[in-house]
């Protein structure tokens, strides 16, 4: 292969891309490692001089944050010797793990961008090839060396920090709520004229506590009930899914407030899209009560990230100032 093309290291870990039906034929497990991946896109080898390592064999509800700290590691360790990465996995998890590798990356210089599959090997219209040359484009792209991590899915260039699953089923099940795709690929080009402006300074896991905090998620609903102290035993931190623009019912704001006098709380809206107001309602309750009582806001965060954020900051020793102000400046 040509030492003139960009070297590109591929890892897997697993997920539908790399899955096919189990040996009694009903439903299909992740087995296929990143050689057998690469030959379902002859292309790919054209673009880059391509080494691969197979890093894990999950589904990706199994993977774990130490995986993905570590697999930040691996690339931090050799973004000198090469121009970029491209990492496969599961779906379920693709907006977390790329967004964990954000904080701890930022832009490295490298590109680094995830994908992944909806269908199979083993069905008709399995995308996982599309997605992973598509991918393989971006990642040797002179567009794409100043950002941090992406996903690429469905031909869509998108920002972890915005990126969602937002269907179960279809092959374009990614979307970005607030800012919409970064980008796009059409046919051999890619192209990437909504990059952002900056990234906060990446974590560094080195500089970790250990264990890694706990931060629960917990989702507010018509008449629920005050939180109980065994409901946030054990837990470091607390990600509350509130109503609309920053709401909850009166009769739970006292528990809330005791909850955050011992441990973080942040709030971010349970809509799935949209920032949490600061001063348009005073009722109690509202997101000027809550705010007044100390919690902070999660802005326009999802729970899943916004628990990941909290997870890196407790874990690298941010104390409440430093919490609220990233949250304030990370989007």
């Amino acid at each position: 292969m040509s030492s003139s093309l960009p070297r590109l290291l591929v890892v897997t870990l697993g997920g539908t891309i790399a899955s096919v039906a189990a040996a009694d034929g009903v439903g299909a497990v992740p087995r296929l490692g990143p050689a057998e991946l690469l030959a379902s896109v002859p292309a790919a080898a054209g673009l880059a001089d391509i080494s691969v390592k197979s890093f894990r064999q999950y589904a990706s509800g199994d993977l774990s944050l130490d995986d993905i700290i570590e697999l930040a590691e691996l690339i931090r360790e050799r973004a000198d010797e090469l121009d970029g990465f491209v990492v496969t996995q599961g779906t379920d998890t693709l907006e977390e793990t790329s967004y964990l590798l954000e904080l701890l990356l930022g832009p490295i210089g490298r590109p680094v961008v995830l994908t992944g599959a909806m269908r199979n090997p083993s069905l008709p219209g399995a995308d996982g090839p599309a997605n992973l040359l598509a991918a393989i484009r971006v990642a040797v792209s002179p567009s794409a060396a100043g950002l941090g991590p992406v996903v690429v899915f469905a031909d869509e260039v998108h920002l972890p920090r915005f990126v969602r699953k937002a269907h179960s089923s279809h092959v374009a099940a990614f979307r970005s709520p607030h800012a919409g795709p970064i980008g796009w690929v059409t046919e051999d080009r890619v192209r990437i004229p909504l990059a952002p402006s900056g990234y906060p300074a990446p974590l560094r896991p080195a500089r970790f506590t250990r264990p890694l905090p706990t931060v629960g998620i917990t989702k507010i609903g018509l008449g629920s009930a005050p939180l109980r102290p065994h409901h946030v035993e054990g837990l470091d931190g607390l990600i509350v899914e509130v109503f609309g623009g920053g709401h909850v019912p009166s009769t739970i704001v006292e528990s809330l407030a005791s909850v955050n006098e011992s441990i973080p709380v942040v709030m971010v809206t349970r809509t799935g899209g949209g920032e949490l107001y600061e001063s348009t309602y005073a009722f109690p309750g509202s997101e000027r009560d809550l705010l007044d009582r100390g919690l902070t806001s999660g802005r326009a965060f999802d729970a899943a990230k916004a628990r990941l954020l909290l997870i890196c900051l407790l874990a690298s020793g941010a104390q409440r100032p430093d919490i609220k102000e990233r949250f304030d400046t990370a989007l």
